[in-house]
């Protein structure tokens, strides 16, 4: 037998030609760098046609979206599972920032905060008891008959518990206050915090939906989104609901604070700024700091687990879920594993986002909207790769911030020599508002059609 000998550079396919491999095993391939290089560009130019904080302010909300899209690609770039319920958990996460962060409504927690405990404890148990009488006891009449007596005995003590001491809390100071507020603890524990919310309530869809198809799935996971949405903007008492909850504790100064600052303002002076642009952009770099940490932080623990045996194992269930069951893979508690993992990086990306905005608006959480959005950017970037579903965070959200000012810019350089009453300048100027989805679903095809794998393509 002749032997088998090494491969000349000759050989080697182009992108092992030009993939250099780092200390830490990372490959870096000149393609890539070069298209984190133009996504950057686009931010550098952002800041100097409008302004930084301008571009600050996108690029931090861009941090947030790529956080967002390793979620979303760890469950469906491991391990094939198609949810399109994101947003229900990035809003587990907003509402960990109120339950952490706001300080406690002394008068609300007198007025039905022990019988409001005591009702959610009462239907938890009535929900355990169901379940266990169902396990226990043997098919028939006698079990049909049992569980509906304890789900019907159940659910009016706990509507007897619930319905006074809520109506007892919400009339509490309403234009202000009306819930029971937080613990008044540190912002930044709650990003953790958002990430348990969301993992805990991931493990529950999970251990109810993991054993549909992924058709099915889909349709679960949208369900249990909306009914968790819907949960946060009529519960007054825990959300305030649709008055949103405003004032949430910063983990940065505010900008008021800087200004007031005689040091502060000094150092800006030396620097030829004013004290209000100087502030803007030092909270605006805060953040970002912070948001960068975190980012850093997720995609190295994905990238560990994406090169560890769990990680081959997932995708090897991911390919051909069938072979990995006849090798003895417990496939649904893989996937319920991933699940869970990847729905606590969109909880804690969630409560980034309310610590940013300030405010807990359960309004905004449009489920179809912002989850299309963020698959896209797993889609665009690169299906499978972390550093292709980081690069599709900060695409897509800045085409999805500026495509609206530059489709006006375009439309009114086109209808500039129209009449200011013309009827078809005032439909084309309107119609810019809408270039966003249009624009998404442009990039979308285009993408699929040229490099249906993403820009990054999985290794």
């Amino acid at each position: 037998m002749s032997q088998i000998q090494p491969t000349s550079p000759e050989r080697r396919t182009a992108s092992q030609a030009t993939d250099i491999t780092a200390g830490g095993g990372i490959p870096i391939n000149p393609r890539n760098i070069l298209l984190f290089l133009g996504v950057a560009a686009l931010f550098v130019i952002t800041g100097f046609v409008q302004s930084w904080p301008v571009a600050l302010t996108i690029f931090n909300m861009g941090l947030i979206s790529a956080i967002m899209a390793l979620g979303v690609n760890i469950q469906w770039g491991y391990a094939g599972l198609f949810s399109i319920g994101t947003m229900g958990f990035v809003a587990l996460g907003g509402l960990a920032a109120v339950l952490i962060g706001m300080p406690p409504v002394t008068e609300a927690w007198s007025a039905g905060g022990p019988r409001v405990i005591l009702a959610l404890l009462a239907g938890a148990g009535t929900i355990a008891g169901a379940v266990f009488l169902w396990k226990r006891m043997a098919p028939g009449r006698s079990r049909t008959t049992t569980l509906i007596l304890t789900l019907v005995f159940g659910f009016i003590i706990y509507r007897w518990l619930y319905d006074p001491a809520t109506s007892a809390i919400e009339a509490v100071n309403p234009s202000s206050t009306g819930y029971l507020g937080g613990l008044g603890l540190p912002i930044l524990l709650a990003w953790p915090v958002g990430g348990v919310l969301a993992a805990g309530a991931a493990w529950i869809v999970g251990k109810i939906a993991l054993g549909l198809r992924a058709d099915y799935l889909a349709i679960a996971t949208l369900g249990i989104s909306e009914i968790i949405i819907a949960i946060i903007k009529h519960e007054d008492w825990l959300t305030r609901g649709v008055k949103n909850v405003t004032g949430i504790p910063r983990p940065v100064p505010r900008e008021i604070d800087l200004q007031q600052n005689p040091a502060f303002v000094a150092q800006a002076e030396s620097l030829g700024l004013s004290a209000t642009d100087a502030s803007t952009l030092t909270v605006r770099l805060l953040y970002t700091a912070l948001f960068l940490i975190v980012l850093l932080i997720i995609l190295w623990l994905s990238e560990k687990a994406l090169k560890s045996p769990w990680g081959r194992m997932m995708r090897a269930i991911r390919d051909n879920e069938t072979a990995a069951r006849a090798m003895g893979k417990d496939v649904t508690r893989r996937h319920l594993q991933v699940f869970v993992l990847g729905s606590a990086v969109c909880g804690v990306a969630g409560a980034m986002m309310t610590t940013l905005d300030g405010q807990l608006t359960p309004s905004s959480y449009i489920p179809l909207r912002f989850t299309f959005l963020i698959w896209v950017m797993v889609v665009v970037g690169g299906s499978g790769n972390n550093f292709g579903a980081v690069l599709g965070g900060f695409l897509i959200w800045w085409l999805w911030v500026m495509v609206e000012p530059i489709g006006l810019a375009i439309i009114g350089g086109i209808t500039s020599g129209m009449a200011e009453t013309s009827a078809l300048r005032a439909q084309l100027t309107d119609a810019a508002a809408h270039m966003r989805l249009l624009t998404m679903g442009i990039i979308l095809l285009v993408v699929l059609r040229f490099s249906p794998r993403g820009l990054i393509p999985e290794r």
